[in-house]
């Protein structure tokens, strides 16, 4: 008798599975090159930085 309910192999006819499989197998590599990059969250870290200092110098400027 055929076993129709648990085919054998992992077959999945609308592919979604291989897919998703990809997508996870590429996920680390991308992320360790997001995390040695580090480009743009340091800009973003240093304009935060220029722009407290300069809030705080027009701030001792006018309390002066």
């Amino acid at each position: 008798m055929a076993d129709t309910h648990n085919p054998q192999g992992n077959h999945d006819p609308a592919g979604s599975t291989q897919m998703f499989r990809a997508f996870v197998d590429e996920a680390p590599q991308g992320r360790q090159a997001g995390a040695t990059g580090g480009g743009p969250r340091i800009g973003l870290i240093l304009g935060v930085v220029v722009a407290v200092a300069v809030v705080a110098a027009v701030a001792w400027l006018a309390l002066k």
